[in-house]
């Protein structure tokens, strides 16, 4: 061959050389997939979103990218798919996708053409619910009622039942507010329990108390003043029970018939005598203080004999009051009288007798008459 080529010859060579260099024909790169979880940890219910990110995807007008999603409870179309985590028991989950690329309709055929990438989230059991418990009044009195509130907290918020029981009494309601009613319970302190539940049987309790109050004592029976009888108008006998006295002594008879268990109390007064050069009129004239004690006898005898009343619920006491009359008591059971009317002393029935209500006789000779008031 001579040193100088043909023209035919360097048309070879060139067509030679674009044959085995074929300049600007380069191999894509191979296509690449991230997921993430919005939330890497969630409750039962809450919001769960995957989204898958590609990387050196091609730019030719004509091929295609086709996203597949697998998991427990995915859907997705695209770059992103969501998980309904309602039905979810605690756990761990994972969820997977996948993409082709390539022209449309042989998405994937070729090596480098297809992805995977995955995400991972935990569901997270329920938090059980929390209760505080509390009681107004805290303190009652036998047979009155208190109001309980109970304040029931669910950390997500899962609706709540509530429940309730007391250590006595009866405890009512179903809602966050009950009522403790105390009719029949015993004084002291009684425990209420609080207990809330919600919809996944999750639960908690709380107790108050409601301090029942002894009952007071009953108040003190008192000595019942009734009314009082005069002495002042019988000059001649003047410890004699006149007619005028009737009616004051059937009404303190009546109050001893309507309360059988009560005692009656006579008190016998009587004015100072005038005296006459420091002694009595006549030396067979009684003392202030037997006349005191003869009016009190004598007015006994009245409501035994005329009335009926029993004699041993009749004390006969002589007063210093001053007055010409009879004071009559009702002590019901259980007063002492002689804390309630303070100042009277008992009458010796031994000593003094009743004397009789018979009118005097107007016709007596003059020594029986002189002599007739130390006989009454």
């Amino acid at each position: 061959m001579s040193a100088s080529l043909s023209k035919s010859a360097v048309l070879v060579l060139a067509l030679t050389s674009l044959v085995f260099l074929p300049m600007g024909c380069r191999k894509p790169a191979p296509i690449k997939l991230a997921c993430n979880a919005s939330a890497p940890s969630i409750y039962p219910g809450e919001a769960e979103t995957i989204t898958a990110t590609p990387s050196s995807v091609s730019t030719k007008k004509n091929w295609n990218q086709v996203y597949s999603w697998s998991g427990t409870n995915v859907t997705g179309s695209g770059t992103s798919a969501t998980v309904n985590t309602a039905s979810l028991d605690p756990g761990n989950y994972t969820v997977k996708a996948q993409v082709k690329q390539g022209k449309k309709g042989k998405e994937g055929t070729k090596p480098g053409q297809t992805a995977e990438c995955q995400a991972d989230f935990t569901v997270k059991p329920f938090e059980p619910p929390t209760i505080s418990c509390t009681a107004s009044p805290s303190t009652v009195q036998p047979g009155e009622s208190s109001t309980i509130t109970a304040n029931g907290v669910s950390p997500q918020n899962r609706p709540l039942t509530y429940s309730y029981s007391a250590s006595s009494g009866s405890v009512n309601g179903t809602a966050n507010t009950a009522v403790l009613s105390t009719t029949g319970a015993p004084s002291g302190t009684i425990t209420v329990t609080c207990n809330v539940q919600d919809d996944k049987g999750h639960s908690a309790s709380a107790t108050t108390s409601v301090d029942v109050q002894a009952p007071p004592p009953p108040p003190q029976p008192k000595t019942q003043t009734l009314c009082s009888i005069q002495f002042d108008k019988d000059k001649r006998r003047p410890a004699r029970v006149d007619n005028e006295a009737k009616a004051c002594l059937d009404e303190v008879a009546l109050n001893a018939q309507q309360k059988p268990d009560a005692t009656l109390v006579v008190v016998g007064n009587s004015a100072p005598l005038p005296e006459q050069h420091g002694r009595r009129h006549h030396r067979h004239e009684m003392t202030a203080e037997e006349l005191a004690a003869q009016r009190a006898v004598n007015t006994k005898d009245y409501l035994v004999t005329d009335k009926g009343i029993d004699a041993s619920r009749i004390q006969v006491r002589a007063g210093t009051n001053g007055q010409n009359e009879v004071e009559d008591y009702l002590v019901p059971s259980g007063a002492n009288f002689e804390n309630d009317v303070p100042g009277t002393t008992a009458v010796d029935e031994s000593s003094v007798k009743p004397q009789p209500r018979n009118p005097v006789a107007h016709h007596h000779h003059h020594k029986a008459a002189a002599a007739k008031p130390a006989a009454q």
